[in-house]
């Protein structure tokens, strides 16, 4: 077995490792999502080691001295960080050339040709479902006879095997918690509406929804919900209770919709009731109320919602499969309930234009969930969004974040510019939260909570914070632009 090293490479300050991967930019307060990615195939080799360099605020010369004992390093990538990390990868050959340097992540499975040929510094990437591809070159297997590797042979050639299958059998997907007792302080991961210390990690793989946005469904998860049993996820939470005792405020199941099948959802919470552990997942924003009531009764705190657009079109035209009148009623639910919601939104989705963003507003308000998460609109390689950009001459000629990590629009449309779609997302941000709506319950949260309220003090800090920087980014970005007089395309 070779000794191998998973690695998360440094990157811009705020970097969040989010969604259980490397999030595209830095997030409005300080957030940091745990490797799930990359602990999976590390929970499969013996003797590994995993590495999140961002949220530990370790550095390339720290990173360094690690990977001087390791003869394999797998990182994982994102379209935005790949510049950044392919430069990792390069002071680690510098000191030692033997190493043999990969990449996994969403970005390497569209595009392997095309990043091994750019950059002659990686060895090789891992295609799609990655995990026994990793564990199989720890094993030393000849590369030639790994399903989902794409490589660069001894003259320099780029090869690609064929493709793996997908895993169906979870239940002998061994646990993440290990992992993360033994490499990560756990104390060190924060998002900004979960309890701390949280720990998130999947049970399963796969999302039916066919979201033209979504990225890990498109490319490497699949369109097959495949999970672990209620059982063996039982088994994992008494694990997990013993491991880390009552350290562990919450667990997230970060499950694309871990909600889709209720029964095992049910299931898993009565575990959770037995061992009375705080839980939360994500789901979509039409569990009925009987459902959700179960799910309260067995621990459940919070969801974590994808609401994305308060105008139909745009939710049918990004195939989203829900009903503005569901997700109202969900959201009445939910309050009935005490449930506490997180929701999404996106700004900059195909037919957007500034009617639709002040609906967007709107919804929100209305529904009024607890907090919210504005993103900006981002068409990732492998996906529907990237594809109809691609069609349709949306792209414009900003990258996917500034310099600073601060998430920059790099689509524009015929009735709405890039710039108009960034300057929305402080619009929304400031007409939320600037509500008694809004205002009170999370001020009534800092009185009945000492720790919330150190939290939310420090956060409301790094929130205006990030206003700031986005507004001069959006200054800076307009004073370099040259005036057109068409549309680009």
């Amino acid at each position: 077995m070779k000794k191998t090293l998973f690695l998360s490479p440094p990157s811009f300050d705020g970097f969040d490792g989010g969604a259980g991967s490397r999030y595209q930019a830095k997030r409005e307060i300080t957030s940091f999502w745990y490797p799930t990615w990359l602990a999976q195939p590390a929970a499969l080799v013996p003797g590994s080691k995993l590495v999140d360099a961002p949220p530990h605020s370790q550095t390339v010369e720290d990173v360094l001295k690690i990977a001087l004992d390791y003869e394999l390093i797998i990182m994982h990538t994102s379209t935005p960080s790949l510049a950044n990390d392919v430069k990792c990868a390069e002071a680690i050959k510098a000191q030692n050339p033997d190493a043999q340097i990969g990449l996994i992540g969403a970005h390497v499975a569209v595009l392997p040709e095309p990043t091994l040929r750019e950059n002659p510094i990686i060895d090789f990437v891992c295609r799609h479902e990655f995990d026994y591809t990793c564990k199989e070159l720890a094993e030393g297997n000849s590369w030639e006879q790994i399903k989902g590797l794409s490589y660069r042979d001894n003259n320099g050639n780029i090869l690609h095997n064929e493709d793996r299958s997908l895993i169906h059998d979870w239940d002998s997907m061994p646990s993440v918690l290990p992992i993360y007792a033994r490499d990560l302080d756990i104390t060190k991961y924060f998002i900004g509406y979960l309890l701390h210390p949280y720990i998130s990690f999947y049970t399963g793989r796969g999302c039916p929804a066919k979201c033209t946005f979504c990225l890990w469904p498109q490319t490497i998860g699949g369109h097959l919900y495949r999970t672990k049993s209620p059982e063996a996820v039982g088994r994992e939470m008494d694990e997990a209770k013993a491991i880390f005792g009552d350290r562990v405020r919450e667990y997230m199941f970060d499950d694309d919709t871990f909600t889709i099948d209720k029964q095992r959802a049910i299931a898993i919470s009565e575990h959770m009731k037995r061992l009375k552990l705080t839980w939360s997942c994500n789901a979509r924003a039409n569990l009925d109320y009987d459902t959700l009531k179960q799910l309260r009764d067995n621990g459940l705190r919070l969801l974590l919602v994808g609401f994305e657009s308060g105008n139909q079109q745009i939710l049918d035209g990004i195939k989203k499969g829900i009903k503005l009148e569901v997700a109202r009623k969900f959201m009445e639910n939910c309050r009935k309930l005490g449930i506490t919601v997180h929701g999404t939104f996106i700004i900059g989705l195909p037919n957007e234009n500034q009617q639709t963003i002040e609906e967007t507003i709107r919804f929100a308000c209305d529904i009024s969930p607890h907090t919210i998460q504005v993103s900006i609109a981002a068409p990732y390689p492998g996906t529907e969004l990237y594809q109809q950009a691609q069609e349709n001459n949306w792209f414009s000629d900003t990258s996917l974040v500034a310099n600073s990590g601060i998430q920059m629009s790099t689509l524009q449309y015929p009735n709405l510019a890039g710039a108009e779609i960034e300057d929305a997302v402080e619009r929304m941000y400031r007409r939320f939260y600037f509500r008694p709506q809004a205002i009170i319950p999370i001020v009534g949260e800092m009185l009945t909570d000492p720790q919330m309220l150190i939290r939310r003090l420090r956060e409301g800090r790094e929130f205006f914070s990030y206003l700031r920087d986005r507004r001069s980014q959006g200054t800076a970005k307009t004073q370099s632009i040259v005036p057109r007089t068409e549309v680009p395309g």
